[in-house]
């Protein structure tokens, strides 16, 4: 009986001692585009450019030599399309294109489908003024060597 209350202490404690893990941000960039597939390999590299380039940085006249003109999107706040796609993000300022991608832990590429993974801090609803880090997911299909269809979390 000592020993099971011993265990339940121990595995009780233990829970309460360690928090969660913040995300971290890949060091590397150019490393998650490595693959020993070379589509897979120009599908990761197809989405990092356009992402820089033309998400991250806004440059909506970019967007015709990544984006199909038939883009499908799945998030609520964007019409599907290229043109609207453009419409909606050509509201914002450009910026400058940085060599990385901000808050990127990692990329995945598997058939025609490449997904970012990003770091992502929100307000902790538990500890008023503290934060904590979780992740965010971006979706994309690659056809005919442009991204033809994305999916994420967006909410109205």
């Amino acid at each position: 009986m000592k020993t099971c209350l011993t265990l339940f202490i121990l595995l009780t404690t233990v829970s309460f001692a360690y928090a969660q893990l913040p995300v971290e941000v890949a060091e590397d960039q150019q490393a998650l585009l490595e693959s020993d597939d070379p589509q897979l390999r120009a599908n990761k590299k197809l989405v990092f450019d356009f992402w820089r380039e033309v998400f991250q940085a806004r440059n909506m006249e970019k967007a015709s030599e990544y984006m199909a003109e038939d883009y499908m999107q799945h998030n609520p706040n964007v019409a599907t399309g290229r043109k609207p796609f453009t419409d909606f993000f050509g509201q914002f300022e450009q910026r400058p294109v940085k060599p990385t991608i901000d808050n990127l832990v990692t990329i995945v590429a598997e058939r025609d489908l490449v997904i970012l993974a990003f770091k992502r801090e929100l307000e902790d609803p538990e500890n008023e003024g503290e934060t904590y880090t979780t992740t965010w997911f971006d979706m994309l299909r690659i056809e005919d060597g442009k991204i033809a269809e994305h999916w994420d979390y967006g909410t109205k």
